[in-house]
């Protein structure tokens, strides 16, 4: 990078209010968008083609899954390289020129970075592995097992059974949180940091303008390698041993956090660079606040808050916002409904006897109306269900492993739908990595562009209302007080004020007349008038004042 380009960038993040801030990210899961080259495998050359239909919905930026070097055991989250482009999707060049296209048409580009674990398969873990003290030999994860030959403790891998497994070149066990061709990195160690952080320079000389950063609590560990404490099973569903400790020292070590200084420090560099934090976990919020306080660390994080939610409810949705309503010094928050790792919100919060495109717009405009960064997962412009995989095409370990089980996360990665027009939506002329979802043709992206009322036109309309309002980017956030199934969210910033109601119900609800005097109606789905009286089931009314 020349050293005007990084002056340039520079400045740009120096602004009070910097692009990512309340911006809309597009969550591409590439193996799924669109292939290009006939393999039933998607590919940055097919995400480049669509780079006009993602620009014209009117999102700000795009998050781009793994498309790095890797024998794509957990597709992708097991890197073998962290600066190639795996052949299946592409090349360096295909990578450059989609950027390239990307930043001509206005949109910025987030890349996931994956520094808990590598594959097996990695150059590192192949050094690593071969003796205990070459230069790799700490680079990694590893324990001589205790007196009777079991693993050193008692951690749980998150996809099921010990997160230990012999390695028979060194006499000892190493690490994995997930799965065993995913060995854990000793973060700890600064040369592995070191090592990580080159590679993010290499994609921020490249050009990009993010880092999605995946699983990130899982990074760095206990050093001492105690034992997780047990937690009861009565009253949780079991589907795995992990299901059954607290997992306060195979995960989560205060440390994290020097760590991720380090990061901001890297991307600091580059001017107005967004950092976003996966964090798992049933009790994710201490990390969350910690990984972004400040100006010093990351700029944002998201929780499965959502993601996992089995019912939407006023309740849930004010818990969660409620959380960061305070200064932007306490943390900035991204909100995602629907990924590639949790079945889509139509399906988990629609009843099947509901008009589930219907619900699809109350979703999409609730997210949109939301506090923070909204991640808007591929597919959810369109209403798109989850998909039934049947166990013989199924492809993702982890609900192969534990089926039936789990529900797995192939259901959310079927092929997205452009046509009706061949065996396969669109998406390919051959049969793909997983099928089509059932009914998905009939929500194609080429169907819904001609209906004016479809959940794709509705979306972008919602989106064109989030650009034109500072309130819904930037402002504070309050819940009137309301009986629910009615949800009321208000938005606030000097000289605007929005008002969105949402029926979170099935029946016919009143709204109170002082909710929405003054305000003139900006969208609505399903709710007639400027002053609507009443809201049908599923109905959304967003309405604004200013002055």
């Amino acid at each position: 990078m020349d050293g005007s380009v990084r002056d340039e960038m520079r400045a740009a993040g120096s602004a009070a209010h910097p692009w990512w801030r309340g911006a809309v990210v597009y969550q591409i899961y590439p193996r799924s968008y669109l292939d290009t080259n006939g393999d039933g495998i998607g590919d940055l050359p097919g995400i480049t083609q669509k780079l006009g239909y993602i620009a014209s919905l009117g999102v700000s930026a795009i998050w781009i899954s793994p498309f790095f070097t890797s024998p794509m055991h957990d597709f992708g989250y097991d890197v073998a390289d962290y600066c190639d482009v795996d052949p299946i999707f592409g090349t360096l060049k295909d990578f450059d020129a989609l950027l390239k296209e990307a930043h001509r048409l206005g949109l910025k580009v987030i890349i996931d970075q994956v520094y808990a674990h590598t594959s097996d398969e990695h150059a590192w873990f192949e050094a690593s592995r071969q003796s205990r003290d070459n230069p790799y030999a700490d680079w990694y994860v590893w324990r001589d097992p205790r007196p009777d030959g079991t693993p050193p403790n008692n951690w749980q891998s998150v996809f099921g059974g010990p997160a230990w497994t012999w390695d028979a070149r060194r006499q000892q066990y190493f690490m994995h949180n997930f799965l065993s061709t995913q060995p854990q990195l000793n973060v700890h160690n600064p040369a592995v940091q070191d090592a990580l952080l080159a590679a993010g320079r290499f994609w921020l000389d490249r050009g990009v303008d993010g880092f999605r950063l995946d699983a990130i609590n899982f990074s760095m560990f206990d050093p001492e390698f105690r034992d997780n404490p047990a937690l009861p099973a009565e009253g949780r569903a079991i589907t795995r041993p992990f299901d059954l400790q607290r997992h306060v020292y195979n995960q989560s070590h205060p440390d994290i956090v020097k760590f991720l200084e380090r990061v901001r420090k890297l991307t600091d560099e580059y001017g107005a660079v967004f950092t976003v934090a996966e964090i798992g976990g049933p009790d994710p919020l201490g990390e969350m606040r910690a990984f972004t306080a400040g100006d010093t660390r990351l700029n944002s994080a998201y929780s499965f808050d959502f993601l996992y939610a089995r019912e939407l409810t006023p309740a849930r949705v004010k818990a969660s916002q409620m959380n960061w309503a305070g200064p932007v010094s306490e943390g900035w928050p991204s909100w995602a409904f629907s990924n590639h790792d949790a079945p889509r919100c139509v399906s988990r919060w629609c009843p099947l006897d509901m008009d589930r495109q219907h619900y699809a717009k109350l979703t999409n405009a609730l997210l949109l109306t939301l506090r923070g960064n909204p991640i808007l997962y591929q597919g959810e412009e369109l209403g798109l269900p989850q998909a039934d995989v049947a166990f013989e095409d199924l492809q993702d370990p982890e609900a192969i492993a534990n089926w039936p089980r789990t529900l797995g996360r192939d259901g959310a990665r079927t092929p997205m739908p452009w046509a009706k027009g061949n065996s396969y939506a669109g998406f390919s002329e051959e049969k793909p990595w997983l099928p089509v979802g059932q009914g998905h043709s009939e929500l194609a992206a080429a169907l819904q562009e001609s209906s004016a009322d479809s959940v794709l036109n509705f979306t972008r309309r919602m989106l064109a209302v989030r650009e034109g309002s500072a309130a819904l980017r930037l402002g504070d956030v309050q819940f009137p007080d309301i009986p629910g199934p009615l949800l009321a969210i208000r938005r606030d910033i000097a000289g605007e004020s929005i008002i969105a109601l949402f029926n979170l119900g099935h029946d016919v609800v009143s709204v109170p007349p002082e909710l929405v005097s003054g305000y003139t109606v900006l969208i609505t789905s399903g709710a007639g008038g400027e002053t609507p009286a009443q809201l049908s089931g599923h109905a959304v009314w967003i309405g604004q004042r200013k002055g």
